[in-house]
Order: C-alpha cells, then structure tokens, then sequence
C-alpha cells in the first residue's frame, strides 16, 4: 500500500532492448535495493510509450517489455512491496499529458536536450532543421512530466543528462497550479553520483549503440564466451598491468567486494594472465547472477504470469490515478453538465464599478489598464520596470482619482476626448468607494 506519509520515489526504464550487465549495476540493482526502504513509497514502471519515439518494431518492444520486468523481479523487485506497472495499462497518463500540453509553452520545449540535438545533426548535414523529427520526440518531456506528476513523485532518480526533463517537469506543475490550483507535487531529481557506468567490451561505455553489451541473464557459457573477448593490451602472463583504463578491471569491481577488488589489483600488479583474469571475471559475476538466471527464464517462459503481475501493479496504480485524474478534469472545467451552477444575477440597483488589469508584456515591462464592467478600456498605461510601480500607479488612481493623473501623465496613453470624459468618470466612481465612511 502506498502511503502519503511516506517519500514517493518513481523511475522506469524504456522497453527498446535486452537489460546487459551495464543496466543491472547502473539502474536494476540500485532501485532493487532502494525499493526496500521503508520509508518510501517505490513506483516502478516499464515506459512502452517511450519506446514507441525510439523504435517502430513492435516485436521488440513486446519482447523488451517482458525482458526488463522479467529482470527487475529476479533480480529481486517485490511487486507486493511498491507499485509495478506497464506505462500503456495506465490510460490517465497520455490523458494527463494533454492537459500539461495546454500549458506548456513551445518555446520550453524547444530548448529540450533531444529535439536540440536532432536539430544542429540535421543543420549540420545541411538538412531541414526538423527533417524525421517526429511530434513524439518533440512532446517526450510532456510525457515524462505526467509520468511523475500523475503519482506526485517527491523525488526521481536520474542521470545528468536527465535532470533538465526534471526541471520542465515543475515548470509543467507550477504552470497548472498557477491557473488551476495547488494539485501536483514539484519532483525533485536525485543524481546517484556513486552508480557505475560499465565498459563494454571495447572498452567504451556498455551499449546497445556499440553493440558491446553482455546480456545480464545470458546463459553461462555465452557469457563466459563473451568475457573471453573483452578488450585487453598485449602484455604477457608476468608483466604488470594497470587497473586504470582496464575495462575488465573496472566492470570486475562492480561485481566485487572492497577485499575482491584490493586481490584482483594485486593480481594486476603481480602479473595476471588475461585469460586467469577474465575466468575470475565471468566467476565473480557468476556468482552473482546465476541464482537469479533460473527464476528470470521461469518469468520469460511464462508471459501470462508476467502479465498478470503488471496488470495487478496497474490496479494499484489507477486507485491513485483515477480519482486524480477526475479532479484534474474538473479543475480545468471538463465536468458533468448537470452540475452547472445557474449564472447569478445581478442585485437591482447594485453599483457595477470598473476595475484596473496588470500583466507582464514580452519586452519584460509590467503594464495595467482599467476597464469598465463590460470589458471595454478605459485607460492604459505605459511600462513599468516592476510590478510593484504599476500597483503604486493603481492605488494613486483608486484613492486620489482624477487629480492621480497629473503625476502619472508621463505613464499613461494619450487618450480621445469621449474616451477621456468617461475614463474621468469612472475614476471618481472609484475614488469615492475608496473614501472611508
């Protein structure tokens, strides 16, 4: 059961690939661990709408989406526990995204990472600046926002090149706020700076890009096989050799303990053969992942179940989304016709008054105007350089009336002698309300 007492913390991985050994140290093992924290409330999803902007195979998304929530479970994720669901079995979610697009400007969006980077590749090759860029890519930060924002997530956990989806993520929940009401909770990010970033087997970062990866649940002797190719120098049985740089070093102490790690780097410099070295590699991370292979090829040969398992995470999770969602329907006017409140008429004889309007213009000024009842201009003001000098021109002209226009001349529009007789009247209508009885 969730808990409102309790810190919401919400990551999902996007279903485009096969987990690697890279991902289990990076992002699986980390959220396993932290999913056990009692003081949080863990929400971990699998992002098959994310997948649909990066991959148009739909076999492979299927496939990927049973592998990664295969792994997370034996891997140790307890779907009892925290809230586990597929991204697509939660249909507030692109419902959710609409709403945070009507207030999201596209400028925000124009300055996100991706569409950025897709932007100066295609300047640079000569092309349209959005030659097969898709309004998925486009829109990706405002799905992300109601990712988080559905489930008011207190914190996210991210890498760097992530942070700024955090940050359009607020700017999403405090525009709606702003308009509607307080209803979402402003995520933070959480940078894990000690998570490791594993070398594949060329020696540059373990990616599904390079194809350099290892697959985290590989059967053992393609595992082994893998190791075996690992780039390494040419030094010979006897001759030391560095840890810095060595990537079968580095994805070794991943796996290892501080005692393991201290032996291998002694082997090092005592001289190692590659080949007892990599043995002791594909040991270590044997060690660790063998007793998982079983139960994650059980969960592979039995997708139903797996099914079942994300479909009782979704429950779970609509009993937060679905009345959430009635109230982000009716905040922003999306309601049941029946309850119409009847509009109220106005009292006999009642005194209708004008009103003065301040707003910020796109040269950075702040400016007002007053308006009769029926929204007609009564008079504008020029720029102000804050909005504390237009609402001191304000009240000037609410409590002193027409004589406030002397002093503000040089603030005010120019206006036609009719416009300028009834914009006095209704400056003496408002200054004498502002008179105490």
């Amino acid at each position: 059961m969730t808990s409102p007492s309790r810190t919401r913390v919400l990551t999902g991985i996007t279903t485009t690939g096969t987990p690697h050994l890279g991902n289990y140290v990076g992002a699986i093992r980390p959220t396993v661990q932290a999913s056990r924290d009692l003081s949080t409330d863990g929400f971990y999803f699998l992002a098959d709408y994310h997948a649909l902007i990066k991959c148009d195979e739909p076999a492979r998304i299927q496939r990927s989406t049973l592998e990664i929530a295969a792994s997370w479970i034996a891997s140790g994720l307890d779907p009892d526990k925290v809230t586990f669901y597929r991204q697509s079995d939660i249909p507030e979610i692109p419902e959710l995204t609409w709403l945070l697009t009507c207030v999201t400007g596209k400028g925000v969006l124009n300055r996100a990472h991706a569409y950025k980077a897709a932007v100066d590749k295609n300047n640079a090759a000569g092309h349209d600046p959005d030659s097969d860029v898709t309004a998925g890519l486009f829109m990706y930060p405002v799905l992300m926002g109601a990712d988080i924002l559905m489930f008011k997530a207190h914190k996210v956990p991210v890498g760097r090149d992530q942070i700024q989806h955090i940050e359009m993520a607020r700017d999403m929940a405090s525009s709606f706020n702003h308009l509607y009401g307080e209803h979402f909770v402003l995520p933070e990010a959480v940078i894990e700076e000690s998570v490791a970033l594993l070398p594949g087997l060329d020696g540059r970062k373990m990616s599904k890009s390079y194809d350099n990866t290892i697959p985290l649940f590989a059967p053992a002797a393609q595992m082994r096989k893998q190791i075996a190719g690992i780039v390494t120098d040419s030094k010979a049985p006897g001759q030391s050799k560095a840890t810095d740089g060595s990537a079968l070093f580095q994805i070794y102490q991943a796996f290892a303990n501080a005692e393991e790690t201290a032996a291998m780097a002694r082997a090092y410099t005592e001289g190692i053969g590659w080949g007892d070295a990599k043995q002791m590699l594909f040991e270590r991370i044997d060690h660790e992942i063998a007793p998982m292979r079983e139960h994650y090829q059980n969960l592979i040969n039995n997708p139903a179940q797996m099914d079942k398992i994300l479909l009782a995470g979704a429950d779970k999770a609509r009993q937060l989304a679905t009345p959430f969602m009635r109230e982000l329907r009716h905040a922003v006017g999306l309601r049941n016709l029946s309850a119409v409140t009847p509009a109220k008429q106005p009292e006999p004889n009642r005194l209708t008054l004008p009103g003065f309007k301040q707003y910020r213009e796109k040269d950075g000024r702040f400016y007002f105007k007053m308006v009769d009842p029926k929204g007609q201009t009564l008079l504008q003001s020029l720029g102000f350089a804050t909005p504390q000098e237009a609402a001191q021109a304000i009240a000037l002209l609410q409590t002193e009336g027409p004589r406030a226009l002397a002093s503000l001349a040089d603030a005010l529009e120019t206006l036609s002698a009719p416009a300028h007789a009834q914009m006095m009247s209704n400056l003496d209508i408002l200054q004498s309300i502002s008179k105490p009885s």
